[in-house]
């Protein structure tokens, strides 16, 4: 029998990438009562080919709103700025598993500071680097682009790791790790990721970009009506 409890919920999570920086605050307020957290790329030009906000943007927007704040940091040393941006009011703090800095080192460095650690993982990047770790993680971010612009078209390809992390996460029982993916995500490919184990959708564009917001976040989110959990 399938209940309101064996229903798989699914969040969604804006990325501000995608809204008109001269009205950014509009922007948010439109949605933040329709969403769960909000998606915020960060970029410094060197891990990705282009340069977005930095700590004190968070703590601007920070005002705004007391939605969950997913901070991802496409940087190249995010050692070095995990404490502004925990400061700033970052709640999930995301960084690469392609950065040279030792990843546990990372996800114990964003704990000390009382924040949810997250690792996301380029498309050609390997699910087995972050295996060792998935009870040590609060969220794994699948990218199904190359991180470093809006817009870009969803890689079907990556489900597959969607799946075996969902798998994984089984596997080793854990039940609060969330999968996350980031990109491409519309009212089609969100299907998808729902049906490969994806919890938390990123989308920018596509909610941004529409006329009617709400109907394309309650879009995304009803891929989760009557998708039973194992």
């Amino acid at each position: 029998m399938v209940t309101e409890e064996s229903r798989k919920k699914i969040l969604v999570s804006p990325s501000i990438l995608s809204v008109d920086f001269s009205n950014l605050e509009k922007d948010m307020l439109s949605i933040e009562q329709y969403v769960d957290m909000f998606h915020i790329d960060v970029m410094d030009g060197h891990f990705v080919p282009n340069i977005t906000i930095g700590p004190c943007v968070v703590k601007g927007i920070r005002k705004v709103t007391r939605k969950i704040f997913d901070v991802h940091l496409m940087i190249s040393e995010p050692e070095k700025y995990i404490k502004e941006f925990s400061d700033a009011g970052s709640d999930y703090i995301t960084v690469h598993a392609e950065v040279k800095y030792p990843m546990l080192k990372l996800i114990h460095e964003i704990r000390k500071f009382g924040k949810k650690a997250g690792v996301s993982l380029n498309p050609d990047t390997d699910i087995g680097c972050v295996l060792p770790y998935i009870k040590e993680l609060d969220m794994i971010t699948v990218m199904s682009v190359f991180p470093g612009f809006s817009g870009q078209k969803f890689m079907p390809e990556v489900l597959e790791k969607v799946r075996l992390l969902d798998n994984a996460r089984k596997v080793n029982r854990a039940k609060e790790l969330l999968i996350e993916i980031d990109g491409g995500i519309n009212g089609e490919t969100a299907k998808l990721a729902v049906e490969a184990g994806a919890d938390v959708l990123v989308s920018g564009s596509y909610i941004f970009g529409s006329r009617n917001r709400k109907k394309a976040i309650d879009e995304l989110r009803g891929w989760g009506k009557g998708y039973l959990l194992s």
